[in-house]
Order: C-alpha cells, then sequence, then structure tokens
C-alpha cells in the first residue's frame, strides 16, 4: 500500500507540489449560464441533440488514467430542461437538432421528457434541424410546438429498423461452433449464432410493427396537419428535403437558426432575449452554434475517446438485436 501512494504522489513533488488543477477522483461538474448573445430580462435556452440517440454514459474509469466521467445525453437534457423549469426568466426552449435518430427507447426518453416539461410549464419548444434531424430525432422534433428546418437539411426516415447478423457460416469456417441450452425454441430469438426462423422473423416483425404504430402516433400527435394519404407516404421510411418535409407537413417553416430564434420570441410573447446555453465549466462556448460536447460518428466512434458508439459495439460484439428510430443509409 506505501509503494502505490508513493506511485500515486509522486508527480506532485516532481512538480513542486502545484496540485490546484489536479482531481485524483474528478466528477461531473454542475451546468453554468452562458450568454451567447441578445440582451433583455427574458432568456431563450438553446438546447442541443446532435449525434446518434442513446442511453450510453461515459463514466471514465473514475481516477487516474480512467478519463473523465461524463454525463449521457438523456442525464444532460434532463438537467437542463430541470434547470430552464426552475428559472422564471427562461421563457422558451429551442432543441438545435442534427442527429440521425438513435435507440427507440432513448428517443422515446427524451420525447417524453420535452412533454413533460411543456405541460408543467407552459413553455414553447422551438425545433430547429440542422443538418439532420430524422428518425428518433424527428420523433422528439414532433414534441415541439413548431418545426424549422435548415434550407439543405434532411428529415423524415419515420420507421423502425433492427439488424441481424449471422456469424454462423464464419464460425464454421474457423471450426467454431456455438450451442445454446435453452428453456424454449424462442429463448435465443435473434441469436448472430443460428439462422433466423421463419417463426423468429414473424415474432421480431410484429415488434417491429408494434414500434411503428408508436412512431406514427407521435408524429400525428404533434403534427396535425398530415393527413391520412401524407401519412401513408411518410411511414415508409424515406428521407425528405425541406421543401418535401413543408409539403408533407413534417416541418412549419425553412430557415437559419436565426430564424428559429425569432420564432421562439414570437411564441413567447416577448420581443428580446438573452440566448443562452447551459455548459460545463470545461466547455467552451461563444455563440450559438457551439455544440454541448464532441459528438461521435454513426460508426467511427468518439473522436476524442476512441469509444465506438453503442451501435457498432453491439455489432462487434455479437450483441446485434437492438430496436432503432435511426437513419441508416
Amino acid at each position: 500500500m506505501k509503494t502505490l501512494m508513493r506511485f500515486l504522489f509522486l508527480p506532485l513533488f516532481l512538480s513542486g507540489c502545484i496540485i490546484n488543477h489536479l482531481s485524483l477522483f474528478p466528477g461531473i461538474e454542475p451546468l453554468k449560464e452562458i450568454v451567447v448573445e441578445g440582451s433583455g430580462h427574458e432568456k431563450i435556452l438553446i438546447i442541443d441533440l446532435s449525434g446518434v440517440i442513446s442511453e450510453e454514459t461515459n463514466r471514465g474509469g473514475g481516477g487516474i488514467g480512467g478519463g473523465a466521467p461524463e454525463t449521457g445525453m438523456i442525464e444532460q437534457i434532463k438537467e437542463e430542461l430541470l434547470m430552464a423549469e426552475r428559472d422564471k426568466d427562461v421563457r422558451a426552449v429551442l432543441l438545435r437538432i442534427n442527429s440521425p435518430g438513435g435507440t427507440v427507447t432513448a428517443s422515446d426518453l427524451i420525447y417524453h421528457e420535452v412533454v413533460q416539461f411543456k405541460q408543467k410549464t407552459g413553455k414553447k419548444v422551438i425545433a430547429s434541424i440542422a443538418g439532420i434531424g430524422a428518425s428518433g430525432a424527428y420523433y422528439i422534433a414532433s414534441a415541439a410546438d413548431q418545426i424549422v428546418a435548415h434550407p439543405t437539411a434532411i428529415t423524415g426516415s419515420i420507421g423502425v429498423i433492427t439488424l441481424h447478423l449471422n456469424l454462423q457460416g464464419l464460425l464454421e469456417k474457423i471450426g467454431v461452433g456455438a450451442e445454446a441450452i435453452k428453456s424454449g425454441p424462442q429463448k435465443d430469438t435473434g441469436s448472430p449464432f443460428r439462422e433466423m426462423t421463419a417463426e423468429d422473423r414473424r415474432i421480431l416483425q410484429g415488434m417491429i410493427d408494434t414500434l411503428q404504430a408508436r412512431f406514427l402516433s407521435v408524429v400525428a400527435q404533434g403534427r396535425k396537419m398530415i393527413h391520412q394519404e401524407q401519412m401513408k407516404i411518410i411511414s415508409d421510411g424515406r428521407i425528405f428535403t425541406t421543401d418535401e418535409a413543408k409539403e408533407f407537413g413534417l416541418i412549419d417553416q425553412i430557415g437559419y437558426i436565426d430564424s428559429a430564434i425569432e420564432l421562439a420570441k414570437q411564441t413567447a410573447g416577448i420581443k428580446e432575449a438573452r440566448i443562452i446555453l447551459y455548459r460545463r465549466p470545461s466547455q467552451y462556448a461563444n455563440n450559438v452554434y457551439s455544440l454541448a460536447a464532441i459528438q461521435p460518428n454513426l460508426f467511427t466512434g468518439d473522436s476524442a475517446t476512441g469509444d465506438v458508439i453503442p451501435i457498432a459495439k453491439e455489432l462487434l460484439q455479437g450483441r446485434s438485436l437492438n430496436f432503432f428510430y435511426l437513419w441508416m443509409p
């Protein structure tokens, strides 16, 4: 134990014992308000929804060499909504979206939190879609009072998808087999170690259909201007340009983020407002485009940590059966 303690504290002595900014067991810092533009007493909060939507959280290693812990996407958005709920000067929230969607559950949880926020506070929520606002991201946007999309944005992809890897042939080539001892014939439905049967497919398709019905219900509830014939077209999973999306009632306006900010002011009934972000002290932000954190790419992972995102991780580890509201071209 003494040897370990000497090892831990040796860098302190070598550096002259300057330890003001060193934490052996760093925690998550509280969010702070940052004003990025505007003036006045009232505020418009921008909440960032970027990257693949998932339940994953990076807690780090809890100490030296483990990396700093971070909140997950759901936790972060919930925390920001709670702060906006408690601050009477926050008159509206702008969801800045740039996401292809993500897992079904994570998308639904964030949607639920936005709806609850609106019901509790009566405050308006505007969605601003940047590059992509597809599938689960659009599911969440449906909770907003109005949706503004950048002129070059892609939206739509209303639907559910799951991926099934069949590794049986590959394993046979290298002389490896896998046998499941199970309580019932469907206990290993979705296993990558055997071929999918007709009954497997029937069961999984039924689950897909149920989740799709929920997606369409959410869209119909939030976008009442979409009529039945349009719903049939948008429900096939296709993506839309902003012009097409406006024609089908998926969005209300085409414009930049400043247009979305002005719309947020109008819906809140105010003329002037400070535009604010909630950030942790270690996160730099000085304008409305500042992201909450570095977001992972769809399949390459987080450029900062090297971690692959949950979808790729599950595929690589053989856990291929999950359900996604995700645009996966």
